[in-house]
């Protein structure tokens, strides 16, 4: 336990009657907010109270109605004496309130919770972000987060790097995905006439396959490889098939227009489509017949992987960041469970090698796929799977206040 203080207050074997601190920079309708207020719910449903410290928002209301509660505590900063008034704040809430649990969510918050885990028993967890900083005085500054008695991180991606420069424990670390809302991403939630009219918004014959790249249209999400897949695919005697591009392009014009240029050089234009800023993306997983994430570099939250296998849509994506871990594929797990294909970043022939592979699909074939898909994300990206998980991480913890 982090605390210098040896004696500590009796804390329960389970959740029940427990009081867990959550803090947070704002509830606003964010991730992590979103993410906090999930669990507040998981945890009233195991008994437990559920407090969240954070900068006022619009999720406030919803976390009272369901019974939580929340504190003002601006915490979003850097500065080193809002972080010494928050951690005395920090102290004396666990004091008054009897509170198990610190549950720090940013980097300022972590630090303040544990100034005050230093001066009073209290368990301490924190979250690392998706995409973590390790050098330079940003590094310093997060290092807050890697000193939880528990470590929560999203991916092994954004782990690996924190274990290697900070020499993390591994048996300190769950691994708990970010969730999406996959009741909103969800087939059945999607009628018929939304994924037709975002055909018709794309120019797509019925009979088509699309090949759905989301995202904005630039650099380190590298549509420009796109050109080069459509080639391979049309050299080897694909037919029938669109790739629209579902992202805003008018931020990178001179990119945008490489891709187009590079489109007419190889002679694909018509089959390579700029969908512009889609408003509804369960519509347009849904009127895929396969998504590609071709990224470059690591995205921040990479949640479109997630969200078409939601949709039960295959996807192919490149290796960047946790995007490999959040697709089952061969040889980690059996062919028979496979949901879709993870190529090197930039590889055009093994994209084009995969999209071949889905497109040979049977129809009895495509639909275990694309139930698997669903079933996997429901399991590791739901609100409620992920809000559970980390419930047993507090639960694990209490636990050993009497071990």
């Amino acid at each position: 336990m982090s605390t210098d203080n040896p004696e500590q207050h009796a804390s329960p074997r389970s959740l029940a009657g427990a009081t867990i601190l959550q803090v947070v920079p704002a509830l606003r309708e964010d991730a992590v907010a979103r993410a906090a207020v999930n669990v507040a719910h998981a945890l009233l449903r195991a008994g437990a109270r559920a407090i969240i410290a954070a900068g006022e928002g619009p999720l406030s209301a919803e976390l009272k109605t369901a019974g939580g509660e929340s504190v003002s505590l601006v915490n979003e900063t850097m500065n080193p004496l809002r972080i010494r008034s928050n951690a005395r704040f920090i102290e004396r809430l666990i004091a008054s309130e009897r509170i198990d649990i610190v549950h720090a969510h940013s980097v300022g918050g972590a630090w303040s919770a544990q100034m005050a885990a230093a001066q009073i028993a209290v368990w301490l967890v924190t979250t690392l972000p998706d995409v973590p900083v390790v050098s330079g005085w940003r590094a310093r500054w997060a290092s807050a987060l890697a000193r939880g008695d528990r470590v929560i991180t999203p991916s092994q991606f954004a782990a690996a790097p924190v274990i290697a420069h900070y020499g993390l424990a591994r048996d300190r670390l769950t691994i708990i995905p970010r969730s999406i809302e996959t009741s909103t991403f969800d087939p059945e939630a999607v009628p018929p006439e939304r994924i037709e009219a975002m055909r018709k918004t794309w120019r797509v014959q019925p009979d088509e396959r699309v090949v759905l790249v989301p995202g904005r249209v630039a650099p380190w999400n590298d549509q420009l490889v796109l050109p080069a897949v459509v080639r391979l695919l049309v050299e080897s005697g694909a037919k029938g098939f669109a790739v629209v591009m579902a992202g805003e392009h008018e931020s990178f014009r001179r990119y945008a227009r490489y891709v187009a240029e590079t489109a007419r050089a190889q002679g694909v234009q018509s089959l390579l489509r700029f969908g512009g800023h889609c408003r509804d993306m369960p519509a347009a997983y849904a009127a895929a017949h396969v998504v590609m994430v071709p990224a470059a570099e690591p995205p921040v939250l990479g949640r479109a992987v997630a969200e078409a296998q939601a949709l039960g849509r295959p996807v192919v994506t490149s290796s960047v960041g946790a995007s490999a871990e959040h697709v089952v594929t061969p040889p980690e797990m059996p062919e028979d469970i496979r949901t879709g294909w993870v190529v090197e970043p930039g590889d055009t022939a093994a994209f084009a090698h995969a999209l071949a592979q889905a497109f040979a699909l049977d129809s009895a074939a495509y639909r275990a796929m694309s139930a698997r898909a669903r079933q996997f994300a429901e399991y590791m990206f739901s609100p409620r799977s992920v809000a559970v998980a980390t419930r047993a991480v507090y639960t694990s913890l209490l636990a050993r206040d009497h071990a």
